[in-house]
């Protein structure tokens, strides 16, 4: 009765925050749950389910269509950590603005910001992307050639960001980036853009975009990005990738040169 009684005291507490985290309870249970039950039930993993949608409902050589058949995945079906339409214009508008030469992005994961990026390069700009994950890199590369992107304007680097940025010049040929986007591990972000400095990867003036800086944050990439005296630094305030009621936001970044 005793046990009753105090479950009884708390149920108004929980139903309250569960009201009040339901975005965070969906995204958990659309990101993590749902995701395990279907890879168990059909043994293909997520991205490669996502592959299939797109493979088949996008029109091969349409970046835009491709990227649309993703964000109705997004919405409808499954989670996908994708920038997403949100976060797309913003990025795409930088890179029009900007209109970079050499453009490195880290985390290409199924192949979604790397064919945005590629859209808005201008003729004869190159675009190197880097994925950890061999099994998301197999997926990226049928999603960007899909797209009608070639190896001419994007090359996919396979392994470890701490690997390979210190070889991007005399493996790739990649002699300083004018345009970054990280979208990968958050806890990296740091490393990685200290990595980019120590080997003297970014061109005066160059923009660094950092995707998911508030949720789920990376609270030390900012702080430094803040503070180290480098770079001039503000915050795109937006709204999680096919979640507008969990805010986010995308950093960026202009490289003022070493101190």
């Amino acid at each position: 009765m005793v046990s009753a009684a105090i479950a009884l005291a708390f149920l108004p507490l929980l139903v309250t925050l569960l009201l009040r985290y339901r975005h965070y309870v969906l995204l958990l249970y659309r990101a993590v749950l749902l995701r395990w039950l279907r890879d168990r039930l059909s043994g293909v993993p997520r991205e490669q389910r996502a592959f299939q949608y797109v493979l088949a409902h996008a029109v091969p050589g349409d970046p835009r269509h491709v990227l649309l058949a993703f964000d109705q995945w997004g919405h409808r079906r499954e989670h996908l950590s994708n920038l997403g339409p949100r976060k797309g214009r913003i990025v795409e508008r930088l890179v029009q603005e900007r209109a970079p030469r050499a453009v490195l992005e880290l985390g290409t994961y199924c192949g979604y910001g790397t064919v945005l990026l590629a859209l808005g390069l201008p003729p004869g700009a190159r675009l190197y992307t880097v994925e950890a994950d061999p099994q998301h890199a197999a997926v990226a590369e049928k999603v960007i050639r899909l797209a009608g992107f070639g190896e001419d304007t994007v090359e996919l680097i396979v392994g470890p960001s701490e690997e390979v940025i210190p070889r991007l010049k005399e493996q790739h040929g990649l002699l300083r980036a004018d345009f970054v986007l990280m979208d990968h591990w958050k806890r990296r972000y740091l490393r990685d853009l200290r990595l980019l400095e120590t080997h003297d990867l970014l061109a005066p003036g160059a923009t660094v975009l950092a995707d998911n800086v508030i949720f789920p944050g990376a609270p030390h990439f900012l702080q430094y990005a803040k503070t180290c005296g480098r770079y001039r630094c503000k915050v795109h305030r937006t709204s999680l990738e096919y979640f507008r009621a969990i805010p986010d936001g995308i950093a960026e970044l202009t490289y003022t040169g070493p101190r």
